[in-house]
């Protein structure tokens, strides 16, 4: 048996729940032919790189596959007839990725600061500024500020 990653892209406009629906059809063919689904990643609706099949966006989900090749090519026949699936791709690896992937680590910021966090304890330039009398223009609307008020 071989260690294989296997992604695919199914189309943007249909449900998170069919997308799931789909990904358990595909783990059921993997495991009807010998093969075995160790780890399933939902990445989501995600940003395509460019246009496929006249679409810009589509939900990614990942497998990792502890199985023979018998088992990949009935998968990757299936998914070719496949309407929702718009793109899938499949890479022999020497083992498989313990733990979260690499795009879920990055989807997931907890440790990361927020990013208006921290603009406190800077200063603002405008702040306490006091008017240039030297330039004409900012002395002239500064006198006639002062005359309206009184």
């Amino acid at each position: 048996m071989a260690f294989y990653e296997h992604i695919f892209i199914a189309r943007q406009d249909i449900q998170p729940q069919q997308v799931e629906a789909i990904s358990k059809d595909l783990t059921k063919i993997v495991e009807d032919n010998g093969g075995k689904v160790t780890k399933t990643e939902q990445w989501g609706l995600r940003s395509l790189a460019y246009r496929i099949k006249k679409y810009k966006k589509g939900h990614y989900v990942l497998f990792n596959i502890d199985g023979s090749s018998d088992a990949i090519s009935e998968l990757e026949r299936n998914e070719r007839l496949h309407e929702d699936i718009v793109r899938f791709m499949t890479i022999r690896v020497e083992e498989l990725e313990v733990g979260d992937s690499v795009v879920v680590k990055s989807r997931d910021r907890e440790g990361r600061p927020s990013r208006y966090e921290g603009r406190d304890s800077r200063p603002n330039r405008f702040e306490n500024k006091k008017p240039d009398y030297n330039n004409s223009d900012n002395a002239a609307s500064e006198k006639s500020e002062t005359a309206a008020t009184k």
